[in-house]
């Protein structure tokens, strides 16, 4: 009831600008940018005035079949009124501070000890942003077009990880359904998404399998991407990602530590199985995310020590 309220005040807003600014976060992953481009197809077929920004010099090639893909821009405007974050339930996640004078709104799936957003639509027991997104159309009462249906229907399928995640309920499939009727054709949404990948992913993969180590009898895994190696190949980071999911496919693994350094900082990203929460691990860094899949970054100078204090602390947990 508290969101519902929220997203009509949300609409208010939109109704009341003159000029809107979608922020998806740094890093984007399908969840952040169908939200972004599920706002922004609803805003160009009611000729509403926006931009959607993104960061990143670099986006997902496996998601530009989405409709107005080619219009997310990393410049920012000269002139908004209200900021829509999408998935970014943290400031430092976009990657871009913006004026503390304009109206600010973040809807978002993920946990955080602050709000930095004016109005802040926050709900953890969703499964995606775009599960949570899909009911600020449904309260308002709004028409979701094939297009909307199917910047949404990615989003949640993509961050449920094909429905298959413990966030994946029965209202999830009642969304689903919904966003069907739209005549969005699920069959050609999930040959985009798996059936385009690059040769340079195939050339990647395989060097950062080698780095592959096991600790605690193989329950924890980690990998780490040199970014020598995506010079080598042509890989974009984007296509690196998968390998977490395919490290935590192997029966002996429970946890997965995906390691990779950034500017002096040493990212993370945790997967893990069953009951082992990684949100633990990751808050313990200032870090966030989901009982089974979050994520951190600490300033590094050392990437070995670093990463050998970031593989203890998970040690010591399972």
């Amino acid at each position: 009831m508290k969101n519902n309220n929220l997203f009509r005040l949300m609409y208010e807003e939109i109704q009341n600008s003159h000029y809107i600014l979608v922020v998806t976060h740094k890093n984007p992953d399908a969840d952040t940018l169908s939200c972004g481009l599920a706002l922004s197809n609803y805003f160009y077929e009611n000729k509403i005035k926006h931009k959607l920004f993104n960061i990143s010099d670099s986006l997902p090639r496996r998601l530009n079949f989405l409709p107005k893909f080619e219009k997310i821009s990393n410049e920012i405007p000269k002139y908004c009124d209200l900021i829509i974050y999408v998935d970014c339930a943290d400031e430092y996640r976009v990657g871009e501070k913006f004026s503390d004078e304009i109206k600010t709104i973040c809807i978002d799936h993920h946990q955080t000890n602050k709000s930095f957003a004016d109005i802040n639509i926050i709900d953890c027991k969703k499964g995606s942003t775009a599960e949570l997104l899909y009911h600020f159309f449904k309260v308002n009462n709004l028409q979701i077009s094939k297009n909307i249906a199917e910047c949404l229907y990615v989003g949640i399928y993509d961050d449920s990880l094909a429905f298959t995640t413990p966030r994946t309920a029965k209202t999830t499939f009642h969304v689903v359904s919904d966003l069907l009727d739209s005549k969005i054709d699920v069959s050609l949404i999930s040959d985009n998404l798996s059936k385009r990948e690059s040769l340079s992913k195939f050339r990647i993969i395989p060097k950062i399998m080698n780095s592959l180590e096991l600790f605690n009898e193989g329950k924890l895994a980690t990998v780490h991407l040199d970014d020598t190696w995506l010079e080598e190949t042509g890989a974009e980071v984007s296509e690196c990602d998968d390998i977490v999911d395919m490290v935590l496919s192997l029966g002996i693994v429970k946890v997965v530590a995906y390691f990779r350094m950034v500017d002096n900082q040493l990212r993370c990203s945790l997967r893990s199985k069953g009951d082992i929460d990684v949100s633990i691990i990751a808050n313990y860094f200032n870090g966030g995310g989901h009982k089974n899949a979050a994520g951190l970054t600490i300033s590094c100078l050392n990437f070995k020590k670093t990463r050998e204090e970031v593989v203890d602390t998970i040690l010591d947990y399972i």
